[in-house]
């Protein structure tokens, strides 16, 4: 019993020093499997970290991708690219092109943003405890790069019951066509 009460305690104050949460495997992940995505993935093929300076995501990025992933801005609800888009794909970071969602897990919550069920490959995002606007939400980051993608909430469908909230500024959408065709040369 102490061995369970010391963990507990272990992971609190993690959290509340790192203010991250790091997902482990889990039932829903089996039934994501199940379903046919592949969460065994990594981001191995990427190079580590991407660490550059506002000026250079200035530069690389819009203003409204700036203001999304870099200053933790969010689109008006219902105006974003991608919130009605449903064909097949993958939906990928805007900033630095890691694979974040696949369209098999969109699905239409009605809050006015795309709204996925299950990240494409977990360790491709990080879930981080935001206290902004006098509210307690898990923030969802791109793990490649930092940047902002929006919110995570525990109103979503099954498998996993989970709603990720996403910004379409903070995403790059690539059909399944698109996929093929450059994976073809």
């Amino acid at each position: 019993m102490n061995v369970i009460k010391s963990n507990r305690m272990k992971l609190f104050f993690c959290i509340l020093i790192t203010g991250t949460l790091f997902a482990a495997p889990s039932c829903a992940q089996k039934q994501l499997q199940s379903a046919g995505l592949n969460t065994d993935q990594t981001m191995d093929s990427l190079p580590s970290k991407i660490i550059k300076t506002d000026e250079e995501w200035r530069k690389l990025l819009t203003p409204a991708q700036y203001s999304v992933l870099r200053e933790k801005g969010t689109e008006r609800p219902f105006t974003g690219l991608y919130e009605n888009n449903y064909e097949e794909g993958t939906y990928y970071c805007a900033a630095c092109k890691n694979a974040l969602f696949s369209s098999k897990t969109k699905f239409d919550a009605g809050c006015g943003w795309p709204s996925f069920y299950a990240p494409l490959i977990e360790k491709n995002v990080n879930i981080q405890i935001d206290r902004s606007h006098g509210m307690m939400r898990s923030e969802v980051t791109c793990a490649h790069c930092g940047g902002h993608l929006g919110h995570v909430f525990d109103d979503g469908p099954k498998p996993t019951g989970q709603r990720y909230c996403i910004n379409s500024e903070a995403l790059i959408f690539k059909s399944k066509a698109e996929i093929e065709k450059s994976q073809s040369r």
